[in-house]
């Protein structure tokens, strides 16, 4: 396995990592991703970590906390070996502070999660979305306190704009807190908006993206193909209209190209797919999820292998749009790259064990 320095920290992550989105299964979408109890959960893990992967990623409202508590069982008596990711904010309930990131719900959410988990510190404790109605201040000193109380090491953000992750980095530059690490975000060969913004501002700022749903919601499993229908055991059935949509036409151009890439390199369609995230610039680590062994299997089969830069060039092509203003039209122009961040890795060279 390959490790990646997570952003501008000294910590180091596997290049992949587990989402446990699939442990739990309670409600009509963590239920229809999968209900993956302790004991399955545990054999995940043990094929993960035989791998070298790592890192662990859940969040408060996944199966309404099951996630945390199922992944809790499944890494007892072997804490030292993992880096568990959580993140708190969006809604656990109806109440008026069942939401959101202040103090008294990072607090409690926090509390909550450690107990879960069965630990007593969280590595990266994430903010799940942002939180327009308490200051960032509040925000950010609370995170500080969890911190200094050792019960959080490092902190990030998850679906955050442009603005917001920028506003939150100056402010814990403007007071001395710590300034965050990661950014999970949507990145997909079929979602490619992450590129446009974030991507700068992560190479700017030392943000490193930690990739959710690389597969496309689902859509790059190899199994959706055009002209035909979904196939009877996919999960978009009952989850597309929870995701970000994506036209039939960019779909099958993006398949068709990783089909053709497949077939030159005898891979199956989610290695390529994954293989060309890790190639993408501030990536430090793609999150994998997994209903079955064999489905973690394979996709564990997505490092150790390089795409060439003409399978890249490719699936670039294939992948892109126009950029949306203001980045369009210059994006185009001559002496452009001049003023666009420069295409690389966040990190020196990685290691690897």
């Amino acid at each position: 396995m390959e490790y990646r320095r997570l952003g501008a920290s000294g910590l180091k992550v596997p290049a992949l990592s587990f989402g446990a989105g699939t442990f739990g299964g309670r409600g009509p979408l963590f239920g229809a991703w999968g209900t993956t109890d302790a004991r399955e959960a545990r054999r995940l893990v043990d094929i993960c970590l035989d791998a070298g992967v790592t890192m662990f990623d859940t969040a408060d409202v996944y199966s309404d906390g099951a996630s945390e508590e199922v992944l809790g069982e499944a890494i007892k008596g072997r804490r030292d070996r993992v880096i568990v990711s959580t993140k708190a904010g969006l809604p656990t309930g109806d109440g008026p502070n069942d939401a959101g990131s202040s103090r008294s719900r990072l607090i409690t959410a926090c509390e909550d999660a450690l107990r879960r988990l069965g630990t007593d510190h969280i590595d990266l404790f994430q903010l799940h979305a942002f939180d327009a109605g308490t200051p960032v201040e509040e925000v950010l000193s609370t995170l500080d306190d969890l911190v200094r109380a050792g019960k959080v090491r490092y902190t990030g953000i998850s679906n955050f704009s442009g603005w917001q992750a920028m506003k939150s980095l100056a402010v814990a530059e403007r007071y001395g807190h710590p300034r965050h690490v990661a950014h999970q975000v949507h990145y997909s060969l079929v979602s490619r908006d992450y590129e446009w913004e974030l991507m700068p501002l992560g190479l700017d700022q030392g943000l490193g993206a930690l990739v959710w749903s690389p597969l496309g919601w689902g859509r790059l499993t190899g199994r959706v193909r055009r002209d035909r229908p979904l196939p009877a055991g996919s999960r978009l059935h009952d989850t597309a209209d929870y995701g970000p949509p994506v036209e039939d036409a960019h779909l099958y151009r993006v398949i068709d190209a990783l089909d053709e890439v497949a077939e030159e390199t005898g891979r199956a369609v989610p290695q390529i797919a994954i293989n060309w995230l890790l190639q993408r610039p501030t990536v430090s680590s793609v999150i994998i999820g997994a209903r079955t062994e064999e489905q973690l299997r394979q996709n564990l089969g997505a490092v150790g292998w390089t795409l060439t830069p003409d399978q890249m060039a490719r699936l670039n092509a294939a992948s892109g749009k126009a950029a949306p203003y203001p980045y369009f039209p210059y994006e185009r122009q001559e002496g452009f790259a001049r003023l666009a961040p420069p295409v690389g890795s966040l990190t020196p060279p990685p290691t690897a064990a």
